[in-house]
Formats: structure tokens, sequence, C-alpha cells
């Protein structure tokens, strides 16, 4: 992936704005595909190559949540930011659950969106140029291929939590604050709720803990959270 340009997918059932986004991206200097429906948005997936998709929430045939979880249950960790007229606080938290890394809720600025997707691509080409794996205990992640183990059990993430994990694991024993992670992790962290780290750290705690009976994950009452030195 180069800042410049990324391979996009957009799934959007809204003809008109479908069209709009794929002008703007295109002009932006992106390659992009759309599909107007579920199950369109999901062959594509699965037969393409992409570094971002625009998942709408409402789609005919599957909805963006269905088609997330698919993804995720396939082991594909491309970063999917959700485009919905929703804006419900529990609507945000099901497109999450389903493995979205990001939300934007309509009608959305095209300058905004253009923002976070510069933002990504500078991140992933960043983290390309940086094969070092994180350790600790037996807990690994390699930020590279983008991979996560416990011992010798592979553990699927998505690409925020991966950036979550990766912001606690740099720093082990540090109680790292929740406005620094979202500084780190996050396009637009000034116009995003600090709480959201704690979906997001709630998340990582169910697969990466739960499963073993471990806790790396502590939290630190008023500033935010620390990676045990020994995972735990």
């Amino acid at each position: 992936m180069t800042v410049g340009g990324v391979r996009i997918l957009v799934v959007e059932d809204e003809e008109g704005l479908a069209d709009s986004l794929r002008r703007g991206l295109c002009a932006d200097g992106h390659w992009v595909d759309v599909a107007h429906d579920g199950h369109r948005g999901l062959e594509l997936v699965r037969t393409g190559s992409y570094d971002a998709v625009l998942l709408d929430l409402m789609l005919p045939g599957l909805s963006g949540y269905e088609i997330c979880a698919r993804m995720r249950a396939d082991g594909d960790p491309t970063p999917v930011l959700m485009l919905t007229a929703k804006d419900g606080e529990y609507d945000e938290a099901e497109g999450l659950d389903s493995g979205a890394d990001d939300y934007l809720t309509k009608p959305f600025s095209f300058v905004v969106l253009a923002a976070r997707l510069r933002a990504r691509a500078r991140r992933a080409a960043a983290t390309a140029t940086d094969p070092g794996a994180l350790q600790a205990g037996d807990l690994l992640l390699d930020r590279r291929p983008r991979r996560c183990r416990r011992g010798t059990h592979d553990i699927e993430l998505t690409a925020r939590e991966l950036g979550v994990l990766a912001c606690l694991m740099e720093q082990p024993g540090r109680a790292v604050a929740k406005q620094d992670i979202l500084d780190q992790v996050w396009d637009t962290p000034h116009a995003i709720d600090p709480n959201i780290v704690e979906v997001y750290v709630s998340s990582l705690r169910k697969k990466i803990d739960a499963p073993f009976g471990r806790r790396s994950i502590l939290t630190v009452h008023g500033i935010g959270y620390r990676m045990a030195q020994d995972g735990g």
C-alpha cells in the first residue's frame, strides 16, 4: 500500500452516493470498485485484494454487519469503515463487535473520509517497514504480517484491535492513557470519545486473555491501561 493511493471497495446501495464516493476517491488517486448489494460486496471482498472496505450498514441481501463478520471469520483483516445512517451507540457497538475498525455516520464529510484513508495508508506504510515483533510472556504480536499469537494459538484481531494492543505492548509495565491510545491508533482522535478505547480493550480481553485464563491488560484507574510484562 502506498500513501498516494490505495485499493478500496465501496459497498453502498445508494447509487448516487456510491458514484460520488467512487469519483471522489478516484480523484484522490485511489483505485475503487463498487458493489450495490451485500452478496456482490462479499463476492468482491473474497475475490479481490483491497486495502480498505467502505461498507454500508443497511444493504440488500446481506447487511454490512454480516459481510464484516464473514470477513473476520474468513481470517480477512482488511480494515473496514462502516458507513451508515444510524447513529445510536448500540448500532456503533454492534458494528465494532462484528469486526469493523471504524464508523462514519451519514451525512459525513468527504474531506474527513479522505483524511482517514490517508492516515490509514501512512500507518500501514510505516508498519510495513517495521518487521519487529512485540512480546509479553507467551503473547506475541507481529505487526508486519498483522498476526497475534498466544503460545501456539493464533488469535484473530481487527486492525483497530491490533493497533490498541501494539500501543500497550510497546510500553510493557507502563500505564498508557486512553487519550494517548486514541492519538496513536485513531485517524481523528480529537473527534472521538476516549471511552471508545474501553470497547476495544474489552474485546481484546475476550480474545487474548479469557480463553487462556490470563489477565494481561490491567486497568490503571484514572489513567488508562497497562500491559503486564509477563503477558499475564
